[in-house]
């Protein structure tokens, strides 16, 4: 089933005893398959779309383009829609199973460039984070921007709650970062001068650069300046565990999609990879009772201790060779992978390895600068941005697998003849494929699967996945008067090639319009003239003024007219009169013979 990627089922349908299927390939490509009606072959089992996400992306599939440019991107929860921040301070969602533009949000008096974006858990709110130092906060289905709130420093990352949309993390450029109640504007700054020896140091204070909530949001995990890894409570904001990650700054922290492993990216150019020890649902009770255990030690080397018990490193990511900076890294939608993109300019390289550590492919695309990556949060599909705007899709390069569609469809490499059955074509067969399945069992079309890539918790009844189109109406046609209407029908007249842009037939032997006797043939000549001139008029397209091509056909056939009728040259001239002299009859521009020069002239 992992050929099944590059098609869509558009639609099926029964015949008999048969299954119709119909398929649009991503090519263009419409072909039909059909089966026996048998559900436990045909239908999809659980273990066909585990096979179907498996992998990592190998090619461009295609790419996005959009004006104004983007410049990052982030899939919902479903991964149905792409929602990309513009240059000019829009913001874009795209439907991602159609490649189309689903809405557009647009903002009068947000110019800036947009630094971040995300979607809450339901899907019915996108928070971006502009370089005007700005959050805004958008109504999807409305298209309406609900809040706008100003910080102290140009946010670079922001991201909501998991537990509650009306809070969310937001990553300053040159400040610790801060949580922001949305409905109120409070922010609250996480502590971070906890750590011995970010006390003794005389110099800059102790200033995070990255931020992420864990899994259910009661968790804030802060990368700092120093290299270590802050686990602060989400509710009073007290410091739970230090884990040391390196002596360089975190520039960026990450979990994955179940919260068992934790991502780390430092200036150091090592990506580094945490297995999370913490059970998922009980994690701030788990942190206080590694405290209370330690009560021979300090508070930071409680901390210490903790966080030893928190976290445990698994594995490295680095090129040896090049020393990349890493941009942008991820785990994939079930966490076998780690996606990283080269930050070197002109490069457009996207690094996958798998979690132990070893380098499994890398993609080279155009020679354009990553701006931004993301995985898709079901398939192996990776979507990156460049420096021109362009959004680039990466996925699978799949191969035809036709077996997959039906059990009795039977592939073979070279032709074979066909050997035609006795009652084949026949209406009523004799042989008839007997089917195990009870027509009489009624089919439950109304219940919703539940999803195995998403647990329980994360399943909401309210959650928007899909935007109704809204289609765009035709511009009406301007309607003209019925007087007229009448008036242009019965006096339509020929118009004359030969006349340029003429729509009466003028020669010499006819008076000029102001000397005819019908006075409305001026109302006729004025209104035709109107409504010839007119482009967008329904009867300007039956009468149009002559092209270019054709006045410049005309003007030829001027210069060839009088070219004929031109007066003779002064060589002919003395010919005819030197003709006229002898007396002879001569043809213009032809010397007389011998034989009329001994013939007399006749008088």
């Amino acid at each position: 089933m992992p050929q099944m990627t590059n098609a869509k089922i558009i639609r099926w349908g029964q015949l008999s005893e048969d299954l119709i299927v119909l398929v649009i390939w991503r090519s263009g490509a419409v072909r039909f398959s059909h089966g026996l009606k048998d559900r436990s072959s045909s239908s999809m089992s659980s273990s066909d779309l585990m096979a179907l996400n498996e992998g990592f992306p190998e090619v461009i599939d295609e790419f996005l383009e959009h004006e104004p440019t983007m410049k990052c991107v982030a899939f919902n929860r479903r991964g149905t829609l792409l929602a990309a921040g513009c240059h000019d301070g829009s913001c874009v969602i795209w439907d991602f199973e159609t490649r189309g533009i689903a809405k557009e949000l647009r903002d009068d008096e947000c110019s800036s460039p947009i630094t971040s974006i995300c979607w809450s858990r339901s899907g019915n709110r996108i928070l971006a984070s502009a370089a005007d130092k700005s959050l805004i906060l958008w109504d999807v289905m409305s298209s309406t921007r609900t809040i706008r709130i100003f910080l102290q420093q140009t946010p670079l990352q922001v991201r909501f709650c998991p537990s509650s949309s009306s809070l969310c993390l937001v990553c300053p450029v040159s400040s610790t970062p801060m949580i922001v109640d949305l409905n109120s504007g409070n922010t609250t700054l996480l502590k971070t001068s906890v750590l011995e020896k970010s006390k003794s140091s005389g110099g800059s204070p102790f200033m995070p650069a990255a931020a992420c909530f864990n899994r259910y949001g009661n968790l804030v995990y802060v990368g700092s300046t120093k290299g270590e890894i802050l686990v602060i409570d989400g509710k009073d904001g007290e410091v739970r565990a230090a884990v040391h990650v390196s002596d360089s700054v975190v520039k960026s922290v990450v979990f994955s999609r179940n919260g068992q492993y934790l991502l780390t990216n430092s200036y150091d150019r090592v990506i580094r990879i945490y297995e999370n020890l913490l059970p998922l649902k009980d994690e701030i009770r788990a942190l206080i009772e590694l405290n209370e255990n330690q009560n021979d030690l300090n508070d930071i080397e409680k901390l210490k201790v903790a966080g030893s018990k928190c976290l445990t490193l698994i594995g490295e990511f680095k090129d040896s060779v090049k020393k990349v900076h890493w941009k942008a890294p991820c785990f994939s939608a079930d966490g076998e992978w780690v996606v990283g993109g080269s930050a070197n300019k002109a490069e457009h390289k996207i690094y996958i390895w798998n979690r132990e550590g070893h380098r499994a492919r890398i993609l080279e695309g155009p020679k354009e600068t990553l701006l931004d990556l993301a995985w898709h949060p079901v398939r192996p599909v990776v979507v990156s941005v460049s420096v021109t705007g362009a959004v680039y899709i990466w996925t699978k390069h799949y191969t035809e697998y036709w077996s997959a569609l039906s059990p009795d469809f039977t592939e073979i490499d070279e032709n074979v003849d066909l050997v035609e059955q006795e009652d084949e074509f026949d209406l009523n067969p004799r042989t008839k494929v007997v089917s195990h399945v009870d027509e009489d069992e009624e089919v439950d079309i109304l219940t919703v699967e539940k999803d195995t890539t998403f647990s329980d918790s994360d399943m909401s009844q309210e959650e928007l996945c899909y935007l109704p189109v809204t289609p765009i109406p035709d511009p009406p046609e301007p309607q003209v008067p019925e007087s007229q209407d009448k008036l242009l029908e019965g006096s339509s007249n020929p118009v004359d090639n030969n006349n340029s842009g003429s729509l009466l037939p003028e020669t010499a032997e006819q008076a000029p319009l102001s000397e005819t006797a019908d006075p409305n043939v001026d109302f006729m000549n004025n209104a035709l003239t109107l409504y010839t001139d007119d482009a967008e008029g329904t009867r300007g397209k039956r009468m149009r003024k002559p092209s270019q091509k054709m006045l410049e056909l005309q003007e030829q056939k001027a210069k060839k007219a009088s070219k004929s009728k031109k007066k003779p040259s002064a060589e002919e001239n003395n010919d005819d009169a030197e003709g006229d002299a002898e007396g002879t009859q001569i043809k213009r521009g032809r010397k007389p013979s011998k034989k009329d020069k001994g013939k007399e002239p006749q008088v």
